[in-house]
């Protein structure tokens, strides 16, 4: 990749203003795989410039504009998504089978599902004699994380460009290399200079004067809720408008009725995928305080299954974590589980059989677990499940909502409409019900220190628009 040691800034690929470098590391080798330059506050002056310059003329294109740009967009991503799906594999660790199937065509499927929001999007109404016009917010900061990098990136650009905003990325610094892919395949589809900026760094370098330029209007932020507090300070000042997606823990309540074996089995392999690095995952596993010892055996057999191996190999069903930070956290939560008393029923710490290299992590359940237990509280961020147990449906719905995050929450039960009633009664922006997977054109996004704002389809839309009253527009003459 000839572009690693440049910034896309105003339709070009530019020197950085410092010469630091950041080796991008294999998670499967502990290898690097190349370099990327480190930027600085001269480079988001220079990026954010070239955007708040593209905003005048971008802001004004039609809908059948940025039409036919996101159109050219989804071409040219379709064109590369092999090469995309590579790069995540060999720098976050994900499964080449699971990059192919889901992490790569998740950015292709935010710009398709954007694109019919914009479609029938209703950029002006009439409220009385006053016309309410939706416009552009302005100059976004985009930070996005690692674990699904490609999905964060193109969930925050496509409603952006679709909005008529310009934009500056700031990637994860861990997991940059898709980006830069993504950069070449907007240039390539004809995005006009200034309109998407990639500067990569860390997040003081980088993120902190993004997220407090007095020129940008807008900050769209993933990532952990410690990080987001921090993008919140920093925008504070120029009183920009902040949306947030953070973390969570959320609960999967395994209702009575349920079948057992079918929910817990599905659910734990859901728990685990990509190695448990889903902001959304299931790690908290409510089941009936009498039938703790079923649901467990149940949980550790289907833990069994899940194959840890070479992110190369086609068995794979997880790879390693992304690195060694992660490695070692997780790590360190494993053995704080059985200090506070849970009961380890397979997994724990260490890797895995036969891995003696790589950031790999077994796959690990607990049962027996309270909810005032660290790793009942913590978001791990690893295939680590926690059982706790419940008395009855109330006491389900109360310790699923003792948790300061509010992302997501998942229900299995016999009964369709209890299922329902219960997700009513849990305090997060997502519920599943009976294993139903994520929506592409539905709302994601939490209550609670998981965030605010919401992204993907017409609610994502709507959090890059302002709202204009024009009053007198439809006044009688």
């Amino acid at each position: 990749m000839s572009n690693n040691l440049k910034f896309y800034i105003n339709g070009e690929w530019v020197a950085p203003s410092t010469s630091d470098t950041l080796d991008v590391i294999n998670p499967a080798t502990e290898e690097s795989i190349g370099q990327i330059a480190m930027g600085g506050t001269a480079d988001v002056d220079a990026a954010v410039a070239a955007a708040k310059n593209a905003f005048t003329s971008f802001s004004q294109t039609s809908r059948e504009e940025r039409i036919e740009l996101l159109e050219k967009i989804i071409a040219a991503y379709s064109a590369r998504m092999g090469e995309v799906a590579t790069a995540i594999s060999q720098e976050m660790g994900a499964p080449i089978k699971l990059a192919q199937a889901a992490q790569a065509p998740s950015g292709l499927g935010h710009f398709m599902s954007t694109l019919n929001v914009l479609k029938t999007f209703e950029f002006e109404e009439d409220l009385g004699s006053t016309r309410i016009v939706h416009e552009p917010a302005g100059v976004c900061g985009l930070i996005t994380p690692w674990n699904w990098p490609i999905n964060q990136i193109a969930c925050k650009v496509a409603p952006a460009l679709a909005a008529g905003c310009t934009m500056v990325l700031k990637p994860s610094e861990v997991a940059p290399m898709n980006a830069i892919l993504f950069a070449e395949i907007l240039d390539d589809a004809g995005v006009p200079p200034g309109v998407f900026n990639l500067v990569n760094g860390d997040g003081p370098s980088v993120g902190a004067p993004l997220s407090a330029h007095p020129d940008v209007d807008m900050m769209s932020f993933t990532g952990s809720t410690r990080a987001g507090v921090e993008v919140a300070k920093a925008a504070a000042p120029t009183v920009k408008r902040v949306a947030q997606e953070l973390g969570g823990k959320s609960a999967n309540i395994i209702l009575d009725d349920a079948d057992f074996a079918k929910s817990i089995s599905r659910d734990v392999f859901g728990m685990c995928m990509n190695s448990g690095q889903s902001c959304n995952a299931p790690t908290r596993m409510l089941v009936p305080t009498a039938r703790m010892d079923e649901a467990a055996a149940i949980a550790k057999s289907a833990a069994e299954n899940v194959k840890v191996g070479d992110p190369a190999a086609e068995d794979s069903v997880i790879g390693p974590v992304v690195s060694k930070v992660q490695f070692d956290k997780i790590q360190g939560l494993i053995e704080k589980g059985i200090a506070e008393g849970a009961k380890l029923e397979i997994g724990g710490p260490g890797r895995p059989d036969g891995l003696n290299r790589g950031y790999y992590v077994r796959p690990t359940v607990f049962s027996h677990v309270t909810n005032d237990m660290t790793i009942a509280q913590e978001e791990i961020f690893g295939p680590v499940l926690s059982l706790i147990g419940y008395e009855d449906e109330e006491d389900a719905i109360r310790i699923a909502n003792d948790t300061l995050y509010g992302l997501s929450g998942y229900i299995s039960s016999g009964d369709p409409e209890r299922a329902a009633r219960v997700a009513r009664q849990i305090r997060t922006g997502n519920v599943h019900l009976n294993g139903a997977p994520v929506d592409n054109a539905a709302p994601f996004g939490g209550y609670k220190q998981s965030g605010n704002g919401r992204e993907w389809g017409r609610y994502g839309f709507e959090e890059f628009l302002e709202v204009k009253a024009i009053m007198g527009y439809n006044a009688a003459g």
